[in-house]
């Protein structure tokens, strides 16, 4: 499988840099995939969970607040104002889940998204 380059950048600076199998992303239109040699696009990012398909097999799922991403054949790099690792193995899971919670809950977007994203983020503390 070919890989591609993920950066997620935010105010603080780079929280994720690497070549991934796969990125899930919370598009404002709604979420989708990205694989390598993935057509350019530039997106907005809306409220939810970024979910990262390691090399080693492995998944991150960070949750942001609000962004927008530019994905190219090789690279994808996403530009977030807020951002909380929930899984992974430098998280401390119960106080990453709380702190993804108030960072969704502190966004602009609708009740909606924000209700979605904080599913999510129940589901994946669920899952350890």
């Amino acid at each position: 499988m070919e890989l591609m380059k993920l950066e997620i950048i935010t105010p603080n600076g780079v929280i994720f840099d690497a070549e991934v199998k796969q990125v899930t992303l919370p598009g404002a239109e709604g979420e989708f995939g990205v694989l390598a040699n993935h057509a350019t696009l530039v997106s907005l990012l809306d409220t939810g969970v970024i979910v990262i398909d390691k090399t080693d097999g492995s998944e991150v799922a960070v949750a942001i607040n609000s962004g927008y991403v530019k994905v190219d054949e090789s690279k994808t790099t996403c530009i977030v104002d807020g951002a909380v690792a929930l899984s992974g193995e430098d998280s401390d899971l119960s106080r990453a889940l709380e702190a993804a919670k108030e960072l969704l809950k502190s966004t602009e977007a609708s009740n909606t998204a924000i209700a979605a994203a904080v599913s999510k983020v129940e589901q994946i503390g669920k899952s350890f």
